[in-house]
């Protein structure tokens, strides 16, 4: 079975449940989610995932930003999750991320952010 590419993935971040919401309710920021020489912006207000667009972009306007390869991500949302690959500080740590921009929504909301980027493991 192969894998789903990552903008079809990031999509099962649309079924941002009322619990995670609930979580993130203080949470309004837009993340680029870069994989290899694809982008895709996700705008969160209070929360809820409201859009998810597609790039190229020319000089897109975002909170932080998650760069990575299009293996790593896959490897990230493998489930089981692969050892190094199962935390996005992991993949920092082993120089499989980059992560760009104002930190404080992230580190301030960090098992929010977590929880939303593991919903692509189910989209499997």
């Amino acid at each position: 079975m192969s894998e789903l590419p990552v903008g079809e993935r990031l999509l099962a971040l649309l079924r941002t449940d009322d619990a995670l919401a609930a979580r993130g309710q203080f949470v309004t920021a837009t993340v680029l989610v870069e994989s290899g020489a694809e982008q895709w912006l996700i705008t969160i207000t209070r929360g809820r995932v409201t859009a998810i667009a597609a790039g190229p972009f020319v000089m897109p306007a975002w909170t932080f930003a998650l760069r990575s390869d299009e293996d790593a991500w896959q490897r990230f949302w493998s489930a089981p999750p692969v050892p190094g690959y199962h935390d996005l500080f992991a993949l920092l740590r082993r120089k499989r991320l980059r992560i760009e921009g104002d930190l404080h929504p992230l580190m301030s909301n960090l098992l929010y952010f977590k929880d939303l980027l593991a919903l692509p493991v189910e989209a499997r």
